[in-house]
């Protein structure tokens, strides 16, 4: 599947003072920004290729996963068209799959990068392949015959050649998550350093889920070596004044509640739990007011949206008297008014779609061709007009182009691109020949 994906490859040893963190984890985190997350071997792949405009788009989306995902332990990142391929680079440290053709960019790596490969890499060093490029050139029947299925299976995929089949994560109902501490906690404030990890992976499961928080709890569980009298753990829970995702925001409340606790005994991890949720009201990111939503005039409210963005830039289209196809349509702004609608004057049907700008056709023996010859099947339909127009005055909003014109309209068939509009110019000092103008559906 040809797409925007990134690869998240997390620690596979403990970071710091936490341990890694688990893929379902991250996955659970990554569906705030797309529904499209899957566990694949040991990276999360994520395709944000449909949501990057929702979040200020691709750079800004990019930079926010990157910060995010390195907090909670991500150690490489990969950028490419295809989940597969983000894997095979987020293997060998490529971070940028955009950077060049990727036929280019994958033909370099080495044959573990993927799996379906790495299996055969024995075999396939004897025969002289050491990356992917390698194993490309060998003769795709012979590389069928020799090795199983999946090898041209995988490589079809990571290349974009065959789409890809992803078991998507699904969202929980419930949010819980733990961690666990390379060494033993004994100040209740070191405790934030964890507790911020897995209040990102909170705050990304409410965004996917559309809610906000109002109460959440953080347990604690003692040493083994521990006081009787200590107990097995702790917690604390924290409400908050209106619902919210806000790390930072859930982090400062956190940390005031930790500074007035005293831990009986060291800490060895840590969970926390989304106690009470309801839905969130998300902010609109329409250009129209909310007004418009509450029933208020059309008029009223293209008069805010060109004080906001300039009168010149607020138009609409409207339609003219003529029988021209270049002048049937024009833009003006929004406050002018309609002009008349234009008459049904054309025998026969207009196409769905008119070029910008008709096309000279290449003939043959007088005949016309655009992807081998054409038939002609209706007409023809004579337009005439434009010579009332001026060649230094036309009208305001007008599309212009050629304004003086004769043409005989036909509809044609081509074998291979399907129903076509031509015509044949007739005016003595016009360029004579054959145009195509339009395409039906």
């Amino acid at each position: 599947m040809i797409g925007i994906w990134v690869a998240l490859l997390p620690h596979k040893t403990s970071t710091e003072s936490c341990t890694a963190i688990d893929l379902p984890s991250l996955a659970v985190w990554a569906l705030q920004f797309s529904p499209r997350v899957a566990v694949r071997e040991e990276v999360v792949l994520v395709e944000v290729g449909a949501s990057a405009r929702l979040f200020g788009g691709l750079s800004h989306l990019r930079g926010r996963i990157e910060s995010e995902a390195s907090e909670l332990g991500v150690e490489a990142f990969a950028w490419a068209p295809t989940g597969m391929a983000a894997l095979a680079l987020v293997r060998s440290r490529v971070v940028d799959g955009f950077a060049g053709p990727l036929p280019s960019i994958l033909d370099k790596l080495p044959l573990e990068t993927i799996t379906a490969v790495a299996r055969h890499q024995c075999t396939l060093h004897r025969l002289g392949s050491r990356t992917l490029g390698d194993v490309r050139k060998l003769p795709r029947g012979g590389l069928g015959r020799r090795f199983d299925k999946e090898l041209l299976h995988c490589l079809d995929q990571a290349y974009g050649l065959r789409p890809e089949v992803c078991e998507w994560q699904q969202l929980p109902e419930t949010f819980s998550a733990r961690l666990e501490f390379m060494f033993r906690v004994e100040n209740a404030m070191a405790l934030m350093f964890g507790a911020r990890r897995l209040l990102l992976q909170m705050s990304g499961w409410l965004a996917a889920r559309h809610m906000g928080v109002t109460s959440f709890t953080l347990r604690w569980a003692h040493d083994a070596m521990r006081a009787k009298t200590a107990g097995t753990g702790g917690e604390i829970t924290v409400r908050t004044a209106e619902a919210t995702q806000n790390v930072d925001h859930l982090g400062r409340l956190l940390s005031e509640h930790l500074a007035k606790v005293e831990l009986l005994a060291p800490a060895g991890d840590i969970e926390l739990l989304a106690s009470e949720t309801i839905p969130i009201k998300q902010e609109s990111k329409s250009l129209l007011p909310e007004t418009i939503r509450q029933g208020e005039a059309t008029s009223l409210v293209l008069e805010r949206v060109q004080a906001r963005l300039g009168k010149d830039r607020v138009v609409r289209p409207v339609l003219n008297a003529d029988h021209r196809p270049e002048w049937m349509q024009c833009w003006q702004g929004a406050e002018m008014a309609r002009p008349r609608a234009a008459p049904d004057c054309h025998e026969l049907p207009l196409p769905a779609w008119v070029l910008p700008e008709p096309m000279r056709l290449a003939e043959r023996e007088h005949r016309p061709i655009y992807q081998g010859q054409l038939q002609l099947l209706l007409g023809p339909d004579r337009v005439e007009g434009g010579w009332w127009h001026r060649e230094s005055s036309t009208a305001a909003g007008a599309p212009g182009g050629q304004l003086n014109v004769q043409r005989d309209y036909w509809i044609a068939l081509s074998r291979h691109a399907g129903v076509l509009w031509i015509f044949q110019r007739r005016l003595a000092e016009d360029e004579t020949g054959w145009f195509l103008h339009g395409l039906y559906a």
